[in-house]
């Protein structure tokens, strides 16, 4: 038995569920199915039958389009999960091995992949977390050409560098092809050069020759930097009239290659037929480390932090809800030792470090704050892997203009069910002088069509703190809290019998005014611009009601009986007030309601004259209301 033998069993199972399925990759498991056969059964920390075990070698699958690799790799050594069922079922609906590796339908994926570059990033956030947890495990993540074109790759391999992240090693797919064709049609950097540049060693190999592939990852088990092995391959190895070439990149090498290169490569054996002594081969590879549930103290005591209640906020505090997060983070991370703090290079901005949150550095990790730097991108894909790691709930901050940014890792995270929080500040024309490029007005409804994200935009102080609340609670959900630069008064609000206001329920009445003639719903910093209107129509004799609506996720989670009795019954004018566009207000709003908000970019100025040229304003709410109800 050789291990050409075992390699071909990785080959073979991608070639027929690839077949069979009549859709999927099978270039990338054909090329790295060598590299994949020495990692798992000779270097690879990890027990099949303690699939959770907390000290295992993390393996990412950042060319998630290759997952037919790593399901064969579950299904030969042991998983009890991946059945040669699943793998026959590839790509069909409901059906556990997906087009792309997603994370919690088997165990053994250790993140979702699927956009290029994400997989990359993610490590780079799974060795982060090793090293502050003071675990002993590696993290490999196998990439490719793609991975490696997309940006946010750099700015991960730059922070890993820098952070010296000597138990992370990137396994490069060098096959020089993607979908379009040869990769020497887009790109000619030249890749150990830029990996040396970020502080990795480089290992340049045949992918294919057993003998340099040990030989590179026992190298890379005493390094003292991050490693690169770079691992020239062959895409679609063994297909005779596809190898080496983008044919065989993203669509099934058809039923007479499939045969030709079974010939090729002596397989002669039926489609998922895998024979016994290579079966019971892999099978004492995933048995091979011996695995337990222990962490070192730091590990354990990090995760003990429990959380009730938050004490009560001053009652009377007008400031910027940044500041009032700043003061909330305070107090968290001086009593949740599992709350990890970051900033893409914004720190007195957003104001996400506190007195308890040292910086970490390459040569001290005991702290719980990172200095991403300008990497918005990578920030929020680490943040993901530090989740995934452990225990940890990563925040990370910067202004909601970059939202964009981290959009997929955020969309990742929604996913996955992680809980993590992100902090974004200047969240509107309210931040003023930097003008329309800074001036957040269309990503609040970019962030609320993401599925499964909590968008929390408090008014003031007092609901910033039932906003972090909220975000704890969600232990399945990540939050987005959108803070203002600005100023905004404290509020006076109506209590529930229970003498707490509702802001934990997304949504609730400032001022239960009975049989109101309009009801004013409004977010953030605009709440106080409604409570303003409402004043003002009450001296004109309309009788208004405000409704506060930090989150519009959790408000829709509500039993009917209490969204209908705060937002009144659906013949009463409603009335939207955000400094944003309209989108996603149309389900409050409904057809003959008014929308108070943004048409436009924003502009460069005061926040008070942004707010007065744009007409967001409590004139000119009460203009519209009065021209509607009197006509």
């Amino acid at each position: 038995m050789s291990k050409l033998d075992l390699a071909n069993c990785l080959r073979f199972l991608s070639i027929d569920a690839v077949e069979r399925a009549n859709s999927g990759h099978p270039g990338m498991p054909m090329g790295m199915a060598d590299v994949a056969t020495i990692l798992f059964t000779e270097f690879l920390k990890f027990d099949a039958k303690n699939p959770k075990w907390l000290n295992r070698d993390r393996f990412v699958l950042s060319a998630g389009h290759g997952s037919m690799l790593l399901y064969s790799l579950l299904h030969l050594t042991g998983y009890e999960d991946v059945t040669i069922e699943d793998l026959k079922n590839f790509r069909q609906l409901g059906a556990k091995c997906a087009g792309h590796p997603e994370h919690g339908h088997l165990a053994g994926i250790e993140t979702t992949t699927g956009p290029l570059g994400q997989g990359i990033a993610t490590a780079v956030g799974f060795a982060i977390a090793e090293r502050m947890a003071e675990a002993d495990h590696k993290t490999y993540t196998l990439v490719g050409d793609g991975c490696l074109m997309e940006g946010i790759s750099q700015e991960a391999i730059s922070l890993a560098g820098h952070l010296n992240l000597s138990k992370l090693v990137v396994l490069w797919d060098n096959n020089s092809i993607s979908i379009d064709g040869e990769t020497s049609l887009t790109t000619s950097e030249n890749m150990k050069m830029r990996f040396e540049s970020c502080g990795f060693d480089v290992i340049q190999i045949d992918g294919h020759n057993f003998d340099e592939i040990r030989a590179a990852l026992q190298k890379a088990q005493s390094a003292t930097r991050p490693t690169l092995i770079d691992c020239k391959t062959t895409i679609g190895f063994g297909s005779p009239a596809k190898a080496g070439t983008e044919k065989c990149h993203g669509s099934p090498l058809g039923a007479e290659e499939a045969k030709k290169t079974r010939e090729a490569l002596g397989w002669n054996y039926e489609p998922f037929f895998i024979p016994e002594n290579l079966r019971n081969e892999w099978l004492k590879a995933g048995t091979r480390s011996k695995s337990s549930n222990s962490l070192p103290p730091v590990e354990r005591s990090r995760n003990q932090g429990t959380f009730d209640s938050l004490p009560p906020v001053e009652r009377s505090r007008n400031q910027a809800t940044r500041k009032s997060s700043q003061q909330v983070l305070e107090f968290l991370t001086g009593n949740l030792p599992n709350l990890v703090g970051g900033s893409a290079d914004l720190t007195g901005s957003v104001l996400t470090k506190t007195s308890h949150t040292k910086p970490i550095n390459k040569d001290d990790f005991s702290g719980r704050y990172i200095h991403y730097g300008v990497r918005e991108h990578a920030m929020g894909a680490v943040m993901n892997g530090i989740a995934l790691h452990s225990d940890f709930i990563p925040y990370g901050g910067t202004f909601l203009v970059f939202a964009d940014y981290m959009k997929p890792a955020i969309r990742l995270a929604a996913l996955m069910q992680q809980q993590l929080i992100y902090i974004f500040t200047h969240d509107s024309i309210g931040l003023g002088e930097d003008g329309p490029t800074h001036q957040a007005i269309e990503h609040l409804a970019m962030l609320r069509g993401i599925p499964n994200l909590n968008v929390l935009r408090p008014a003031d102080s007092e609901e910033t703190w039932q906003c972090f609340e909220m975000a704890l609670a969600a232990k399945k959900t990540p939050s987005a809290m959108i803070l203002t630069r600005q100023d905004l008064p404290f509020l006076v609000k109506e209590k529930s019998h229970e003498g707490k206001i509702l802001a934990n329920r997304g949504g609730y009445a400032l001022n239960n005014i009975l049989n109101p003639e309009v009801v004013i719903i409004a977010t953030g910093s605009e709440v106080s611009i409604a409570v303003e209107a409402k004043e003002k129509l009450q001296a004109k004799g309309i009788n208004a009601r405000v409704v506060s609506m930090p989150c519009f996720e959790i408000f829709e989670e509500q039993d009917e009986a209490y969204k209908n009795e705060v937002l009144g019954a659906k013949n009463i004018l409603r009335v939207g007030v955000e400094a944003a566009i309209s989108q996603g207000w149309e389900k409050y709003l409904g057809f003959d309601g008014i929308f108070v908000g943004m048409k436009s970019f924003g502009a460069s100025g005061k926040a008070e004259d942004l707010y007065k040229h744009f007409g967001i304003t409590s004139d000119a709410i009460c203009e519209q209301v009065v021209k509607k109800l009197r006509g």
